[in-house]
């Protein structure tokens, strides 16, 4: 599979992840299955499983992106760019943490002393930066921000408790499986693993106990986030559909434009785009404007991205030795969406205005597994059970049921804005009855549902088999709760207007 974008990347320089991942290749499911297995029997007379729980299986940082409020205009771009090194940071820490096994088991302050002791000091002076450019700017930067440098490494046993400090989830205790820490047996540590879980990919998930049977999940139990369309005599109750097809472009990169403009790689795993074609994180608003678009309305060139699914079969894809894939713990099989639907509905309460154009709005949360759920959004099912649907988990569906992934975006607007410092707070989701609260303004709410056609993973005694995993952050470790979803409105005036018309008087439209 080839790819479209203007960039090429050098891979990182973690020989350890890239390694596992040309590894897999030559062996499959049988590398897969012996590595896994070797870290779960008994050896030496004691349970592996047991003393791998109580390494540190990733790493846990406060998203200080989250927390920024007031940051003027023109000193967005540099501290964009200052939490995208702060990102980059993370991921190297991480990587470190996963090719220092024998280190650790040596030294119970390893990790303190020579990985998370280094990051709080670097993370700390880049916080002081990101304050210095606020208030150079003319903005207020929050004097707290310090207290958000030091990070702390999570144990494979402990449990989530989804208070926006640990992630947390849905439909179970959210507990980190013992299968989940990275080993290996090299790489710039030099002193790698001896065993550590990892599932066998040499890289951490997904493992076991990321996966349910959609027969197990009970059905209406889970809140649609504001998903349904608009009912009732006040609502504005029609839809329209965009057909942007399922990036059969080959549109490929691992940039975010939204959250990290101007820095390349700054996603650390790789996007789908559909739509607009000119994605990297170095277009302008006049790029997007000017570029080609992949939707049947060529009025519609707006851009729609998020994170790849992968089938860990082995396969090197193009981005098997590039950051953001297999240098990153990114590995297998792209599998592209069967069908991707993309729609726009109204509001409960009432008409929906236009977005303005160039709106930004992200999703999801790319970090969920260690924010904490707060911000989780995506919905994961099965064809034929759509009443099942599940965050946490990644479905595991019968024969002849396809793997779904819907997520329904924010609807509110601040009425001002196109974005906003931590690229959330000019959107919201509706309140309980529909409406939007603080003077926002509802505009058309997009509605994205994902259809792929994937071999069902086999489950057995805590084992699981080709998997298939969201790309995500390394440290992030592939869990389903992380899913995002990002999208830039480059609708031209007469589209969007025909949109919400189309809404308001209760037309379905395409």
């Amino acid at each position: 599979m080839g790819r479209n974008t203007r960039k090429r990347r050098m891979p990182l320089a973690t020989k350890i992840v890239a390694g596992a991942a040309a590894l897999t290749v030559g062996g499959g499911g049988l590398v897969w299955a012996n590595f896994y297995a070797s870290a779960h029997e008994d050896h030496s007379g004691h349970n592996r499983t047991r003393s791998a729980a109580a390494q540190v299986a990733t790493i846990d940082c406060p998203d200080v992106g989250q927390k920024i409020r007031d940051v003027p205009d023109r000193a967005r771009g540099e501290v964009d760019g200052e939490l995208a090194t702060m990102d980059s940071q993370i991921t190297n820490a991480y990587q470190r943490l996963a090719t220092t096994r024998r280190a650790q088991a040596g030294d119970a302050q390893f990790v303190q002393n020579s990985i998370l002791g280094p990051l709080k000091d670097r993370r700390k002076a880049i916080i002081d930066r990101i304050q210095l450019e606020i208030n150079r700017a003319g903005g207020k930067a929050d004097d707290n921000l310090d207290e958000l440098a030091a990070c702390q490494g999570r144990p494979a046993d402990q449990v989530q408790n989804g208070d926006g400090q640990n992630g947390g989830g849905q439909n179970g205790d959210g507990q980190m499986d013992d299968g989940q820490n990275q080993g290996g047996d090299g790489g710039d540590g030099g002193d790698g693993g001896d065993g550590g879980d990892d599932n066998g990919n040499g890289v951490a998930g997904p493992v076991a106990d990321d996966f349910v049977d959609i027969n197990d999940v009970q059905p209406n139990t889970r809140d649609s986030r504001n998903g349904l369309a608009a009912d009732g005599d006040g609502g504005s109750t029609g839809t329209f559909t965009t057909d942007c097809g399922v990036n059969e472009n080959n549109l490929f990169n691992s940039d975010n434009l939204i959250a990290a403009p101007g820095v390349d790689n700054g996603a650390h795993h790789t996007h789908d785009y559909v739509g607009n074609q000119d994605n990297d994180a170095f277009s302008s608003d006049e790029d997007l404007a000017n570029a080609d678009t992949s939707c049947q309305n060529q009025g519609d060139k707006s851009t729609y991205y998020w994170p790849v699914l992968r089938l860990q079969d082995g396969t090197q894809e193009f981005d098997a030795n590039d950051q953001g894939g297999g240098a990153e713990g990114n590995i297998g099989k792209i599998l592209k969406p069967a069908e991707a639907q993309i729609r726009f509905v109204g509001s409960r309460q009432g008409d929906v205005v236009a977005m303005p154009k160039f709106l930004r709005i992200i999703t999801g949360d790319a970090k969920s597994f260690t924010n904490g759920d707060a911000n989780a959004n995506t919905s994961w099912s099965c064809s034929g059970f759509e009443d099942r649907q599940v965050t946490d988990k990644y479905p595991l569906c019968p024969d002849g049921s396809q793997v779904l992934r819907t997520v329904n975006f924010q609807s509110c607007w601040d009425g001002q804005n196109i974005d906003s410092a931590n690229h959330r707070d000019h959107m919201a989701f509706v309140q309980e009855d529909g409406s939007c609260a603080n003077g926002f303004q509802a505009v058309p709410q997009l509605q994205i549902r994902l259809a792929y056609d994937i071999p069902t993973p086999t489950v057995e005694n805590g084992q699981v088999q080709n998997p298939y995993a969201v790309d995500s952050f390394p440290e992030q470790l592939h869990k389903p709760i992380t899913d995002h979803n990002d999208f830039i409105n480059v609708m031209d005036e007469d589209l969007m207007n025909e949109v919400v018309d189309c809404i308001n008087r209760g037309e379905d439209c395409q």
